[in-house]
């Protein structure tokens, strides 16, 4: 059988992993072989059907095993060409075996650089790149140092967390206790401590070739996910707006690229997360080297009239980009229950259906019975497109006062 021996890594096998997966086992020219922790009679029919080798290790966050997997897959398919991993925790890992074994891609500095996020901020605010204030700390000490430095709200992270996971914001000296009485940062586990940017926030999705940032595409926020973590009866929307070439974006599409080569970006699809503040300056807030989470990867596809996944795909395991157009805008809501317990029953998709109906291109309502989420992106989900913004911005403004999740304890 003809075609480029490449590997994925994917540890278990969910929804968005397999959807990855899938679109590179199908793609025409490449063998795919695939390193995971599942055993082969648990894989998803559609990936048995494509996958050309299969090879199980039991930790795929552990380089060595990757690199074991790695060489087990060359022996059956021939030196493996491309060695890819769409999970934010796998970049590290991943690119360490690429430079051991000589198999082209993001290397293992880079990949530092966009996974530990106290090293970022150091990088990007050594090379001018605005972002917030931060400090790893390493004891209770530093910690209150640091607050007494920047003053409050402060933000506390895992220093390689993905998306708002174990994100916190602390308001006051009192919350600081609270996090230092409970979980005391040490030298084993320190804490990563950021001033709380104030503004908008949004995303810069972008590929970049050679160093050069070739293609980029902005999401709003509505409103930042950390404000609808603390607030349950919040609803969160995403909004890809058709435009973005308008001066509200002009400074991101300078600053952005600027980031990415300052952390030593050259060749992949990368997610970051930015503010505009009140005064119309713009912070970086993180990047991450792999394709958006929550419904964006989707969103973008849909705001181009392309499979995104497929794109993310063949940039990665082809090295090939074909050129898209921004012809929609598009937007998600995220149907979020309020309470505990479990989803009784969705309100509102009759009329949701008779009103707007017709821009609805994909949507996950949540089933009764199904527990509820601690996510900010809820139990469900909600995707509209249209060639203008304003309509799509209507419809999700309709979609959150119309759709309402009922979750109770009992049944």
């Amino acid at each position: 059988m003809s075609g480029k021996p490449v590997a994925f890594v994917a540890p278990y096998l969910l929804e968005a992993t397999t959807r990855f997966v899938a679109t590179a086992a199908r793609l025409p020219g490449v063998r795919l072989g695939l390193v995971t922790c599942e055993p082969v009679e648990k894989l998803p029919p559609v990936l048995k059907e494509h996958l050309a080798a299969h090879w199980r290790i039991e930790d795929a966050l552990d380089a060595q095993q990757i690199l074991t997997a790695v060489r087990g897959l060359s022996g059956q398919l021939g030196p493996i060409e491309r060695l890819v991993a769409a999970l934010e925790e796998l970049q590290v890992p991943v690119a360490q075996v690429r430079e051991a074994l000589g198999i082209p891609g993001m290397d293992a500095e880079t990949a530092r650089n966009v996974r530990d996020k106290a090293r970022m901020k150091t990088v990007l605010r050594n090379a001018g790149i605005p972002c917030a204030r931060h400090r790893l700390v390493a004891s209770p000490e530093a910690a209150v140092g640091f607050a007494q430095e920047v003053g409050f709200p402060l933000v506390l992270k895992p220093p390689a967390g993905a998306g708002a996971r174990a994100t916190y914001r602390l308001d006051g000296p009192d919350d600081l206790r609270s996090w230092l009485d409970v979980d005391p940062p040490n030298e084993a586990a320190p804490g990563l401590l950021e001033e709380f940017l104030v503004g908008d926030e949004h995303s810069f999705d972008s590929i970049t070739v050679n160093g050069r940032t070739i293609w980029w595409s902005i999401s709003d926020y509505l409103p930042p996910p950390l404000t609808v973590l603390r607030n349950p009866w919040i609803q969160w929307s995403v909004l890809l707006p058709r435009e973005i070439d308008t001066p509200e974006y002009a400074e991101i599409s300078r600053v952005g690229p600027a980031a990415l080569r300052a952390l030593g970006v050259r060749d992949a699809l990368t997610h970051m997360e930015w503010f505009r503040r009140p005064d119309g300056s713009v912070a970086v807030s993180e990047v991450a080297a792999r394709p958006p989470g929550a419904q964006i990867t989707s969103m973008i596809g849909y705001a181009h009239g392309v499979d995104f996944h497929r794109v993310w795909t063949e940039l990665m395991l082809l090295g090939s980009v074909s050129p898209m157009e921004r012809s929609y805008a598009a937007g998600t809501v995220y149907l979020r229950g309020q309470g505990r317990g479990r989803v009784r029953a969705v309100h509102g998709i009759e009329q949701l259906q008779r009103d707007i109906g017709d821009l609805v291109v994909e949507s996950r309502l949540p089933r009764p019975g199904q527990a509820s989420s601690s996510s900010y992106e809820g139990e469900g989900f909600i995707i509209v497109r249209h060639p203008r913004t304003d309509v799509v911005r209507e419809a999700v403004g309709h979609i959150l006062s119309t759709v309402r999740v009922e979750l109770a304890e009992e049944l």
